[in-house]
């Protein structure tokens, strides 16, 4: 483990915090791999039911740790190898892990940092919450699933304006634009709403939210059969439940139904 990263659990949610608030939570190698690998153990973990992603201090996380990467272009590599390495398989669990994941984007989101945010589920910010795909300011192209999430979200034409010119976009524009999917109006908010929000979440029938989130995976890049024999296994899958059988007789009965992911 390393303190770049802390991973703090209150029942079924687990708390993932980018902890190097001195550097804005930029992502420099340690913390890139601590966060690649514990994402990958909570994919897999069942008893966990909901994930937080946070930044400890004033940001949320400014993206590549560019001191860390200055010194890797002075030793002459240019193959950016954290993309495949790192980045791509942060990106990938983030967008197909099978929970809810709840981002709370206090302060800045730049570059690879606003990537991630823009993977989970649901973003929750305050006044203080900034975006900025910043990657065309140091002469790159977009990583971390941004020229997959954004376009999604806030359409390709939005898409391209928003990367090619790199501009902050502040917090009430970023959630007339979909980049927050809830506004607060104080930012030491952000954190308790969203862990108390995914602890919702985690209450619910999580068998059907992962089933949900790779149904609208496949169907807003595929045809409309690839939706449909995505529905047909997910409904296979979740009506074998027990989830899905105590909600029903819970509904007959006239009494809320207990959830337990199964």
């Amino acid at each position: 483990m390393t303190d770049s990263l802390l991973v703090d659990r209150t029942d079924a949610v687990v708390t993932l915090t980018l902890n190097r608030p001195d550097a804005m939570n930029s992502l420099d190698v340690d913390l890139k791999e601590a966060l690649r690998d514990t994402l990958a153990e909570i994919e897999v973990d069942r008893s966990v039911r909901a994930v937080v992603l946070a930044g400890a201090g004033k940001a949320f996380c400014v993206g590549q740790d560019l001191r860390e990467h200055a010194g890797i272009l002075e030793r002459g590599s240019t193959e950016l190898d954290t993309v495949r390495a790192h980045y791509n398989p942060i990106a990938q669990r983030l967008a197909s892990l099978p929970k809810p994941v709840v981002a709370a984007v206090r302060g800045t989101a730049a570059g690879a940092g606003a990537s991630l945010a823009l993977l989970a589920d649901f973003r929750i910010g305050g006044p203080k919450t900034t975006f900025l795909m910043a990657f065309a300011n140091v002469g790159l192209a977009g990583d971390s699933g941004v020229s997959w999430s954004l376009p999604h979200i806030v359409g390709r034409a939005r898409a391209l304006e928003l990367l090619l010119l790199a501009e902050p976009v502040r917090a009430q524009q970023c959630y007339d634009y979909g980049l927050l999917t809830q506004l607060l109006d104080d930012d030491e908010q952000v954190l308790p709403t969203a862990q108390e929000f995914a602890a919702r979440l985690a209450a619910g029938p999580t068998v059907a939210y992962a089933a949900i989130k790779r149904e609208l995976s496949i169907g807003t890049a595929g045809t409309l059969s690839d939706a449909l024999a995505a529905e047909a296994q997910a409904q296979a899958i979740c009506g074998a439940t027990g989830d899905h059988r105590n909600a029903v007789t819970s509904f007959v009965a006239k009494q809320k139904p207990v959830f337990e992911g199964r």
